[in-house]
Order: C-alpha cells, then sequence, then structure tokens
C-alpha cells in the first residue's frame, strides 16, 4: 500500500516575511518608548515612538506599517510594556496620551501611502527626499490632531491649552525625528546601492 502526502502551505513565504517585519517594528516602537523624558510643560513625554511610526511607514509601507502598529497597541494592551517609559495596559489606551497612540497605525498608513503612492512598495532609491519629508510632516499632523483632541478630552482642556501643551512644545524634537528619520532611509539607500 502506497501513501503520498502533499505538503500545504498555510502562510505563504511572503506573508510570513511580512508578519516578521511588521513585529520587528512593533517591537523597534516599543524599544524607542524607553527613551522617554518628562517635559515640564506637557502631560505628555517625549519620546523616540514617533520616529519608529515613521520609519514603519517607510520601510513597510502603508499596510504593514500600520499592522506593525496595530500589533504594538494590540501588545501594550495586553501588558507587554512597550508603551512610553515601559508602561503598559488599557490604562494606557484610554489615558491623557491616548490620543497619540491610538494615532500610531494611521500615521504609518498614511506615511507609507505617501512614500510608496500606493499599498505597493516602491524602490526607496526612487523616492526624493521631499517626498519623503512631506510623508512625515502629514504623519506628524494626524499624530498631534489625535494627540491634542485626546488631551482636551481626558484632561478637560480647551483646544488652545492642549494644543500647546500637546503639540507645540513638541514641534523642535518632531523636526529632529524626521531629520534622524531621513538620514536613516538615505543611508539605508547608500548602503544598498
Amino acid at each position: 500500500m502506497a501513501t503520498s502526502t502533499e505538503s500545504v502551505d498555510l502562510v505563504g513565504d511572503e506573508a510570513a516575511a511580512n508578519f516578521a517585519r511588521a513585529a520587528l517594528f512593533a517591537a523597534l516602537v516599543g524599544a524607542f518608548a524607553y527613551v522617554s523624558f518628562p517635559f515640564p510643560l506637557s502631560p505628555a513625554p517625549v519620546t523616540l515612538q514617533v520616529l519608529g511610526v515613521f520609519l514603519a511607514g517607510i520601510f513597510l509601507g502603508p499596510v504593514w506599517g500600520a499592522s506593525a502598529l496595530v500589533l504594538y497597541l494590540l501588545a501594550g494592551a495586553l501588558g507587554a510594556p512597550v508603551f512610553s517609559g515601559g508602561s503598559a495596559g488599557l490604562g494606557a489606551l484610554l489615558g491623557p496620551t491616548a490620543g497619540y497612540l491610538w494615532s500610531y497605525p494611521i500615521a504609518a498608513g498614511l506615511v507609507g501611502a505617501i512614500v510608496h503612492r500606493g499599498p505597493a512598495l516602491r524602490d526607496l532609491d526612487a523616492v526624493g527626499v521631499s517626498v519623503v519629508v512631506a510623508a512625515m510632516i502629514a504623519g506628524t499632523a494626524v499624530i498631534y490632531a489625535s494627540g491634542v483632541a485626546g488631551l482636551a478630552l481626558v484632561l478637560d482642556l480647551t483646544l488652545p491649552e492642549a494644543f500647546i501643551q500637546g503639540a507645540a512644545v513638541f514641534l523642535p524634537a518632531e523636526a529632529a525625528k524626521i531629520a534622524a528619520a531621513v538620514g536613516i532611509v538615505r543611508s539605508d539607500a547608500i548602503a544598498a546601492a
């Protein structure tokens, strides 16, 4: 009696690789959350998380960049210490900085969509620096619009007060993160050449 067996791939190699990359970027954003400094003019700390959001969108594109940040939020909600300063749990997703956190998947997706001009990944060598910078500025606008709205809601601030405390004071730090991301993208493009 002869038997034959067939091999069945439950998940294709490309999907598995994309999920692994998304998990890597989720972990990167979580690691960046540990670089956290309290800022006396704001209830939100200065962190490097937004740099990770930018990089996820740029390197993974809109679909997997957004997926990476959904995975990040899910990990934090389930108790992994991946939010600013190593915090975790649903409290972080409902507290003063929740607006920033909830915007991360949207911002990563937007950055990826602008850089790659759609869901398919483009060669980053073919993307101009101005497009990358514009994408990150758009992502920053999404993050801060959501963050300011969250601060206003949770802390009962007026929108101008929330804007000053939750966005205006951070703009120089965001400019530095955008410059760092451009440097990383360009150094990656040079290394690949």
